[in-house]
């Protein structure tokens, strides 16, 4: 019988906020036990696994973001909807790396079908229409947008950037790269094929 008090949505929002404090890799049934003071075993009349409440922490996660980045993007294209989407990633990273971990859980794909992740896949697209980008070269360039993000922000979250030997503010790079990124898609080639 579920304990007063616990619910799926609270439990999840606890186990969102606990992955922010200690990394999502190390949320268990025990600590979520504790922070609601309950035995672990009452827990699992809320959730069916661990891969259930991991999935459930990815699927808030995910929302949230498109919320953030679907905010930022309203009424802007070109290199301004870039910028302000790229941020709205490396922001919510930043504040939540927890749930930023979360967000990048592979789903399977009824699950990605039903989330918030067709979300973040039309803003993508939105963005590469403001550049014209044939919409057959759309998933290139969105990998080249994700994979540019999200490993300049997993770079900087492991301080990887703290060893160069060459100072440089790594807000400074950040923004270099995005102009990088903003000539390559105003430049994209035709497919050769």
């Amino acid at each position: 019988m579920p304990r007063a008090g616990v619910t799926i949505e609270r439990l999840t929002q606890v186990a969102a906020d606990l992955a922010d404090e200690i990394g999502f890799d190390n949320v268990t049934v025990t600590a979520l036990a504790r922070s609601f003071g309950v035995k672990e075993g009452s827990l699992y009349s809320h959730i069916k696994n661990m891969r259930d409440l991991r999935t459930r922490v990815a699927l808030l996660a995910l929302s949230e973001l498109a919320d953030a980045a679907g905010a930022a993007l309203a009424g802007r294209s070109g290199k301004d909807a870039l910028v302000a989407f790229a941020d709205a990633y490396r922001d919510y990273a930043r504040e939540h790396p927890g749930r930023y971990a979360a967000a990048r859980l592979p789903l399977d794909l009824e699950t990605a079908a039903a989330s918030a992740a067709p979300r973040h896949s039309e803003m993508n697209r939105a963005i590469l229409r403001g550049y014209r980008i044939p919409e057959s070269d759309h998933i290139d360039a969105i990998r080249l947008l994700g994979s540019t993000f999200h490993g300049f922000v997993d770079l900087e979250m492991a301080q990887s950037f703290q060893h160069s030997d060459h100072v440089r503010d790594t807000a400074a790079s950040w923004y270099r790269v995005l102009d990088i990124l903003h000539a390559a898609l105003s430049n994209w080639p035709p497919d050769p094929t």
